[in-house]
């Protein structure tokens, strides 16, 4: 078995870098705001949005009357300029609401040369998309625990404005995940990060969420080298959420013990997600935001009870 060792790191280096996430999430941000939008348009060309016959005053369509219905849903006037009789049906028009929240605790900032972004960037665009895209699509999106849900046409920039302004509040440490909220039955939430945290902590937050009968969805942000673990011969790891260090002699040896724990820790989150009938999506950031996007996208379109059924699972 290879060699292991706890080693020390220097505290206040670990604070420093904390403190400088700010600055640089503000230097960043416009550039991750213009990929969001970039995002949510390319997959608003794949989405048909959420437009189904139900109750409101935008019209929909005109289709055949089928017999049994009641007689006071035909349009006589369509019915009239054709030997048919038809249905006016009108738009589907209940908003649904969504809340949002994005991990930007330390561990979010890893990124490897194999990796497309950062995890916190692909974080920021896929949550930032998701808005867009549910926006456009009339729904009202917020940020769990810091905004009401809204419905406004720079949704993005909204949102980004608050969570930038959160970053720089005095005191303002990141947690790796959201405090606990109730959301109200009929409300979904969308929880990015990388769920690196005690899997009894994920389920407690699932609980706490859906305590009232909200829906939820997971999405699993993953670096490539976090999967694979590509490490051999005499390897240090940084624990970027604390001062300690790792040294590991032969780390090769270590792979397939990591690999085994890791599928564990996410067959608990899995298990903990289906009990209130959530979702989990684990992207890997050398992969396009698109995929997940459009995956999520169908997600809460089952949830809320129209599209297709989009089955629970894992969009890599």
């Amino acid at each position: 078995m290879a060699a292991v060792r706890i080693l020390e790191q220097n505290a206040s280096r670990l604070a420093r870098r904390h403190q400088n996430h700010a600055l640089e999430m503000a230097q960043r941000l416009p550039g991750l705001v213009a990929a969001a939008r970039e995002v949510a348009a390319s997959v608003l060309h794949g989405v048909h949005g959420r437009r189904r016959a139900g109750e409101g005053e935008t019209f929909w369509q005109f289709r055949p009357f089928v017999a049994g219905e009641a007689a006071g849903r035909i349009d006589w006037r369509r019915s009239a300029k054709d030997e048919r009789l038809y249905v006016r049906e009108r738009e589907w028009e209940a908003a649904h609401t969504i809340f949002l929240w994005i991990d930007r605790s330390p561990s979010m900032w890893f990124a490897s040369n194999l990796a497309l972004q950062p995890k916190i960037d692909r974080a920021f665009v896929l949550g930032l998309a998701a808005a867009d895209l549910l926006v456009r699509g009339g729904e009202r999106v917020g940020l769990l625990g810091l905004t009401p849900a809204l419905a406004v046409r720079n949704i993005v920039e909204r949102l980004a404005e608050v969570l930038l302004a959160q970053e720089a509040a005095a005191g303002y440490a990141p947690e790796e995940l959201p405090a606990a909220v109730n959301l109200p039955r009929g409300a979904q939430a969308i929880l990015i990060g990388d769920f690196l945290a005690d899997s009894t902590l994920i389920s407690a937050t699932i609980e706490s969420v859906s305590a009232r009968g909200a829906r939820g969805h997971l999405v699993m942000i993953a670096d490539p080298v976090e999967e694979t673990f590509p490490f051999s011969g005499n390897t240090e790891f940084v624990d970027v959420d604390s001062p300690a260090r790792l040294r590991a002699g032969q780390a090769e040896t270590f792979r397939q013990e990591y690999i085994r724990r890791l599928g564990l820790h996410r067959e608990a989150i899995g298990a903990a997600a289906r009990r209130r009938g959530w979702t989990l999506t684990v992207h890997r950031t050398d992969r396009p935001a698109t995929g997940a996007l459009l995956a999520l996208r169908g997600q809460l379109d089952a949830n809320a009870g129209f599209g297709p059924h989009a089955p629970q699972g894992a969009a890599r």
